[in-house]
């Protein structure tokens, strides 16, 4: 059984259920497509949404008599908003027909890395070598466990400065990796600065109120994150089978907007517009290959 299934309203379901469940969806599915891979195997993907955007894929192929066989199945969340344009590269998964994709996002300051979920669209652009240039992605992302956090006191002016320093020091970065020895310099006195006026305020201050977001690796799964950032936005969904709440949240962390699901259950917290949302998150995400 997938571990996400609750962060899509499915906390309940046990093996039979999840069996019947799949069954039901390869019979009537919502949304179904396929492709020829790059070594000329058959790729079909079927889709069943349990509420706007929320839903659960399947994957696999058709055999000699029509009969849909399953490979592998797993939770998704489709988000609206466009996060970042950037190069983009594809790489397929070594243990199951699947694919990622690998993103250096400056912001972020990580290799940005999430399950691809438009697969069908990718091969059928045969895009050999998976490489990319300025692609638009929208990234979205389920969650197990989550907290809200109140916002900090700020003001226009003050996250006005914010948002020209961070655009200042992607600068200098880009400059450094073009081998700017001044750039270089100039990020290095910056980093020790800021190490030192954090230092001081740590002594006397909590760790969420001098840290106002941030987006990191979590575990050994490329594709899992450890995220604060605040809340644009907030809808409240239901699963229509399980009749599960579920909130949508769109979330800034780093300059970067994306979309998260959370079952109700998991969340401690009310989410509002201006508060963050502190938690772990599977990322995912589609590339726009058009």
């Amino acid at each position: 059984m997938h571990k996400y299934l609750p962060a899509i309203g499915f906390s309940k379901l046990n093996n039979d259920t999840l069996n019947d469940l799949l069954q039901e969806i390869k019979l009537r599915p919502d949304y179904q497509e396929s492709a020829i891979d790059f070594e000329g195997n058959q790729f079909v993907e079927i889709r069943y949404m349990v509420t706007d955007n929320v839903g659960l894929v399947l994957r696999g192929i058709y055999n000699d008599d029509d009969e849909f066989i399953l490979d592998y199945y797993y939770p998704t969340f489709f988000g609206e908003t466009v996060s970042l344009v950037n190069d983009v590269e594809i790489i397929k998964q070594s243990d199951k027909d699947n694919y990622q994709v690998m993103v250096d996002e400056i912001r972020l300051g990580v290799n940005l890395i999430f399950q691809l979920q438009n697969m069908g669209e990718y091969l059928r652009h045969n895009i050999m070598d998976g490489k990319s240039a300025d692609r638009s992605v929208s990234l979205s992302a389920l969650s197990l466990d989550g907290k809200i956090i109140l916002p900090l006191y700020d003001n226009e002016k003050s996250r006005i400065k914010e948002k020209m320093n961070n655009q200042k020091r992607i600068d200098l970065v880009v400059q450094a990796r073009e081998g700017n020895e001044e750039a270089l310099e100039n990020l290095t006195m910056d980093e020790i600065d800021l190490y030192q006026r954090i230092s001081r305020r740590v002594a006397r201050e909590d760790i969420l109120s001098v840290v106002t977001s941030y987006f990191m690796p979590y575990g050994i799964e490329n594709d899992k994150y450890e995220i604060l950032g605040d809340i644009l936005d907030v809808r409240n969904v239901v699963n229509h089978l399980t009749m599960e709440e579920l909130y949508l949240l769109v979330i800034e962390s780093n300059d970067v907007v994306f979309e998260v699901c959370i079952n109700k259950n998991n969340l401690l917290g009310e989410p509002l517009v201006g508060r963050r949302f502190k938690g772990t998150i599977w990322l995912q995400g589609t590339v726009n290959f058009d």
